[in-house]
């Protein structure tokens, strides 16, 4: 990074660069390396250890996909489960929900602290909120000890490096399903699959060795170049992912869900896969 661009670590033969208008946040946690900067075309951009986290302008992107899909396909969760998701755009999503309880279990207090100072806009207070029970935890060892049970486990992990490498292996996914009440749904951000695509390869492998109906879905997320971003699918109900296009419909309109990114017709289409990521599923290594 110099004095007036950011360059993304992410990958070893592709980088992507972000103009810096101003750097607003600069700091280490006890885990990670953090930085805030300012930009003109996606606003205030979080990055962990020198890898794009979330932006202020197309966050809606991936924060509604990954907390609407299996919300609204569940059609009745009362308790949730957030793994990860220290900025709050997931929580804040799952509140438009009438959920009893949502869970967030997150390694790094500080980030919270960060984003909640920094990025308002993406938790808009949703940590306030006396449904939100904040757990400064590690999220394996939460799934491997809790006994309590969820209908939606949303992992909303940063990649498969660092501190969220071990929230990919199929032990905590099985550790997770534990979680679940019947019929409960587990999603996990897997990557942007052109450049990862491995990634979503091993995530569908190790969900379908635990889970009746394994997939993965799809949203485009500008900040996340190159490619779709996927998500992992887990659910022992093969029903909630052929929800109709009218209960759907139904569904949504009960709820204020102000979306910009998630309708009926996305949450359909979301799960129709091109062919080089079908193919990943299909992959026998």
């Amino acid at each position: 990074m110099n004095s007036k661009w950011f360059s993304e670590s992410l990958y070893s033969d592709f980088k992507q660069s972000f103009h810096i208008d101003e750097i607003v946040y600069e700091g280490r946690t006890e885990f990670q390396d953090v930085i805030i900067f300012r930009t003109q075309r996606f606003g205030h951009v979080l990055a962990l250890d020198g890898i794009i986290q979330t932006t202020e302008a197309d966050e809606f992107c991936y924060h509604e996909m990954i907390t609407h899909i299996p919300l609204i396909a569940h059609g009745a969760s009362k308790r949730v489960l957030i793994i990860g998701g220290g900025d709050g755009g997931t929580l804040r999503e799952v509140l438009k929900h009438p959920v009893e309880k949502a869970v967030v279990v997150e390694l790094d207090r500080t980030v919270v602290e960060i984003c909640m100072r920094y990025l308002p806009t993406l938790s808009e207070g949703a940590f306030d909120n006396p449904k939100t029970n904040l757990l400064i935890l590690n999220g394996l060892d939460y799934v491997h000890e809790t006994n309590e049970k969820f209908d939606t486990i949303i992992i909303d992990s940063t990649d498969p490096i660092g501190p969220g490498k071990a929230l990919f292996s199929e032990d905590f996914y099985r550790n997770c399903s534990r979680c679940l009440n019947e019929n409960g749904i587990l999603v996990t951000q897997s990557g942007v699959t052109w450049m990862q695509s491995e990634v979503a390869h091993q995530t569908f492998k190790r969900l379908k060795n635990i889970f009746s109906d394994a997939d993965l879905f799809l949203a485009q997320v500008p900040t996340y170049g190159a490619g779709f971003m996927t998500f992992g699918w887990g659910c022992n109900n093969k029903n909630s992912k052929t929800v109709s296009q009218d209960n759907l419909n139904k569904r949504i309109s009960r709820l204020n869900l102000n979306t910009k990114y998630y309708n009926s017709s996305v949450h359909t289409g979301a799960f129709l896969l091109p062919g080089y990521i079908e193919a990943l599923k299909k992959r026998i290594n």
